[in-house]
C-alpha cells in the first residue's frame, strides 16, 4: 500500500494535529548562510553575486542582467509552445483584470470631513522564478501579469541561469510576453539580494524592488524573511512544499483522483497529497491507481513515492460535512471538490488557496491555463493569506480634507482622548491653536 489510510473517527487529537502540521520550523542554518550573503551583496554588489553564483551553481557570469542580445533567444521557442503560453497569458490577463474593478478609489463625508482612499501601484516589483531541477515559465506569467495590470512601472524577473549561464528561451519568451523590464539571472539568496538592493549596491543597475513574490528554496525563503524584517522588502506569503487536498464522494472516480494526487507528488518529495473520502473501499481503489501510476509513468518515481508514502494520507469520514471541516482546518494550497454538488460545498469553504470544482477540474488547469494564479499560500497559510493577485502590487493611501467647522466639532473628543493617552500637550494643542482667535 502506497497511500496511508486512516479513519477520521479513530484519529486522536495529537494525530489530527500532526496531519495539520506541515509548515517548516525556522531554518536557522539557512538564516545563518543567508545573513552573510545579504551583507556581502549589500556591500560589494555585483561582484558578490557573481562569486556566489559560481560557488553554488558552478557558473561564472560576466553580468547578472540579461542583455538585449540574450533576450533574442526568446525567438527560438517553437511556435506551438509560444501559442500555448500566449493563450494562457490571455486567460490570466482577463481574469486578473476583473480584480482591478474591486480596487477602485472611494470617497465619503464623515462628520463633515471629506475622507477617501486611493490605490497606487508599487514602483518596482520582482518575481522569483525557480530553476535548478525544474524551470517554470508559467510562473513568469503568474507573477508579471497582475503587476502589469496593477500599473507597476519596473518589473524584474529573478531566476537562476542554466548550465550555460543563460536563461532558458521559454522563460525569456514569457518574460517578454508578459512585460518584464529586466531579468536578473541569479538565483537563491544572492538573486533575492540583487533585487532588494538594486542600484544601492555597487555595480547593480536595477531599481531596488519594494516587493518580491514567488516561491523558492529554503535560502530564498530565508532571504525574503530577513529583508522583510529590515523593512527593505515586502513579500507575498510564506512558501513551503506544494500541496493538494481532494474531497471526494461516491460520484468521484478513483483514477481521476489518483492522477491528481500524483500530479501534486510530482512537484517534490516533500509535497503533500491528502484525500478526504467517505469509504475505505474508495481510498483503497485510489491507492491501487497510484501504484499503477508508479509503474506506468515511472518518471520521477522516487520523488513521487516519497511524497505519497511519507507526506500523504487518505482520511475516511462518515459525513461529507466533517470532511469540509477538516479541509477548512487544513487550509490547503489547492482544494479539489470532486462531488455530486461541488457548488454546495464551495459555499462552506473558508480557507483554501485555490478551489477546483467538479470531476473535470484538475489542479493542472489552474497551474497553467484557466487564468487564476498558481502562486498560492501553503502550510496552513491560507487561513490568513490569499493567493497572488493585482492587490498584491498595490498600496492603499487614505486622505482627509476637513473644514474648519468639522475640525471644531472634533476638538473636544480629541482633547479628551489625547489627555487619556498623555499627549494633550502637543496633540491636543495642535487642534486647539486653530481656534484661538
Amino acid at each position: 500500500m502506497a497511500l496511508r489510510i486512516v479513519k477520521n473517527s479513530q484519529l486522536t487529537e495529537d494525530q489530527r494535529a500532526h496531519l495539520m502540521r506541515r509548515a517548516y520550523s525556522q531554518d536557522e542554518e539557512a538564516f545563518g548562510v543567508v545573513r552573510e550573503i545579504l551583507a556581502r551583496v549589500e556591500k560589494e554588489g555585483i561582484s558578490a553575486i557573481i562569486e556566489y553564483t559560481e560557488k553554488f551553481d558552478k557558473i561564472r557570469l560576466s553580468d547578472v542582467l540579461v542583455s538585449s542580445e540574450e533576450w533574442d533567444a526568446a525567438d527560438s521557442v517553437p511556435a506551438d509552445v509560444r501559442e500555448a503560453f500566449s493563450l494562457a497569458h490571455k486567460n490570466i490577463e482577463t481574469f486578473h483584470s476583473l480584480q482591478l474593478e474591486s480596487l477602485q478609489n472611494r470617497e465619503a463625508n464623515v462628520g463633515g470631513t471629506a475622507l477617501s482612499f486611493r490605490y497606487r501601484p508599487l514602483e518596482t516589483a520582482a518575481m522569483y522564478v525557480p530553476g535548478g531541477k525544474a524551470s517554470y515559465p508559467s510562473s513568469v506569467l503568474m507573477g508579471l501579469v497582475p503587476a502589469v495590470i496593477a500599473g507597476v512601472k519596473n518589473r524584474i524577473v529573478v531566476t537562476p541561469p542554466d548550465a550555460s549561464g543563460s536563461v532558458i528561451p521559454e522563460i525569456l519568451f514569457c518574460a517578454r510576453l508578459a512585460g518584464a523590464t529586466q531579468i536578473i539571472k541569479a538565483g537563491g539568496a544572492q538573486g533575492v539580494a540583487a533585487a532588494a538592493f538594486g542600484h544601492r549596491a555597487p555595480g547593480l543597475t536595477t531599481r531596488p524592488a519594494q516587493i518580491l513574490v514567488g516561491p523558492g528554496n529554503r535560502y530564498v525563503t530565508a532571504a525574503k524573511a530577513l529583508l522583510a524584517a529590515r523593512g527593505l522588502l515586502r513579500t507575498d506569503m510564506p512558501a513551503g512544499p506544494s500541496e493538494v487536498l481532494v474531497i471526494a464522494d461516491q460520484t468521484a472516480r478513483a483514477d481521476f483522483v489518483a492522477a491528481d494526487l500524483l500530479s501534486q507528488a510530482e512537484h517534490g518529495s516533500d509535497s503533500a497529497a491528502v484525500l478526504c473520502c467517505l469509504s475505505e473501499e474508495f481510498a483503497q481503489a485510489v491507492d491501487r491507481e497510484i501504484e499503477r501510476g508508479f509503474v506506468e509513468r515511472p518518471a520521477r518515481r522516487e520523488m513521487k513515492e516519497t511524497s505519497i508514502r511519507q507526506h500523504s494520507v487518505a482520511v475516511v469520514f462518515d459525513k461529507l460535512e466533517d470532511a469540509v471541516d477538516f479541509s477548512n482546518e487544513y487550509a490547503p494550497e489547492h482544494l479539489e471538490i470532486c462531488t455530486e454538488n461541488p457548488g454546495d460545498i464551495a459555499n462552506r469553504i473558508t480557507s483554501a488557496g485555490s478551489v477546483f470544482l467538479g470531476h473535470y477540474a484538475p489542479v493542472a488547469l489552474g497551474d497553467y491555463f484557466s487564468g487564476t494564479n498558481h502562486i498560492l499560500p501553503t502550510g496552513q497559510a491560507a487561513q490568513a493569506f490569499s493567493g497572488l493577485g493585482v492587490d498584491t502590487f498595490m498600496k492603499r493611501i487614505t486622505f482627509q480634507h476637513p473644514t474648519k467647522d468639522s475640525l471644531r466639532a472634533a476638538l473636544k473628543p480629541i482633547q479628551i482622548m489625547s489627555k487619556v493617552e498623555g499627549l494633550e500637550f502637543e496633540h491636543g494643542h495642535s487642534v486647539e491653536i486653530r481656534f484661538k482667535d
